[in-house]
């Protein structure tokens, strides 16, 4: 069982303007996700449908500190991501409906939100497949004598594919502008880490490329974007790829067809205690 960090009433070390955007981004995600799972309910979304609920500040905290130009690779688990980096939500919404006017042109639905005019380069149903795209795009990007960073998120499930050591192993020796971003949210579908990993130190798995690597609070979206600018920094500067551990917690089950057997109803409520939106809305307030 995981169990959270005790929440502390931190105080807010962005400018004012950032908290209160990066607020209101996880609070548009949440009830987004909401909206969706209602809809799923009615049968209106249909197939497959993983929700974001509780995760919103890795997704909001890591691309405020992207620019424009760096790319994005994401998983199927990236609505979230997607709104964070200004897709319009009704075109989100759109592509669940399988509807032309969808950001995928209705032919990608729930896990393959795609906009190149953002440079969000897809989800990926595939656990880990988004790894090598990134290190293709951040290989294109070198080769062009660009600046741009490719970040890709993935879940700590996706450590256990090949093509996470793969994409590690040639990032490194190529010293390609990668931030690794993993979303440690504890359960590769119903698994825990600790019973699919021999090693549950992620950060150790990724030192082993001899690439740089921290740790984050992936309930604090100020810890959060704080950690993603220093590795876009580093790889900008061209430090190579960096890993981040972003430990997290999803609220929801792995997807709509998950029956959540596998956790308590103990842990989830811990780990609401310090969730995202009222961590930050309560160190507002207390400014």
């Amino acid at each position: 069982m995981s169990e959270p960090v005790p929440a502390e009433l931190k105080p807010v070390t962005v400018p004012t303007e950032l908290a209160l955007t990066m607020l209101r981004d996880m609070v548009r995600i949440r009830r987004f996700e909401e909206r969706c799972a209602d809809l799923y309910g009615q049968l209106k979304i249909r197939g497959f449908l993983h929700l974001y609920i509780g995760e919103e500040a890795v997704a909001v905290g890591a691309i405020h500190a992207l620019s424009a130009e760096d790319n994005i690779v994401a998983t199927y688990r990236e609505h979230g991501h997607a709104l964070a980096r200004g897709i319009p939500a009704g075109a989100i919404m759109a592509e669940m409906y399988g509807k032309r006017e969808g950001c995928s042109r209705g032919r990608g639905g729930s896990m393959h939100l795609f906009d190149a005019k953002t440079r969000l380069y897809g989800g990926n149903a595939i656990v880990g497949g988004g790894l090598p795209l990134a290190v293709g795009l951040a290989l294109a990007e070198k080769m062009q004598g660009g600046k741009q960073v490719t970040t890709v998120f993935f879940g700590e499930g996706a450590m256990a594919e090949g093509a996470f050591h793969e994409s590690m192993n040639l990032a490194a020796l190529w010293t390609l502008p990668v931030a690794f971003f993993c979303e440690n949210n504890f359960y590769a579908m119903g698994t825990a880490l600790a019973r699919s990993e021999s090693q549950t130190d992620l950060c150790a798995k990724a030192a082993a490329f001899k690439v740089s690597t921290m740790k984050a609070d992936g309930m604090d979206v100020i810890a959060a974007h704080k950690a993603a600018r220093d590795a876009i920094g580093h790889a900008r500067a061209g430090g190579g790829p960096v890993f981040v551990e972003f430990q997290t917690y999803r609220y929801r089950a792995h997807s709509m067809f998950d029956p959540d057997l596998y956790r308590d109803k103990a842990e989830i409520a811990n780990w609401k205690e310090r969730g995202p939106i009222h961590n930050l809305s309560n160190r507002l307030k207390a400014e």
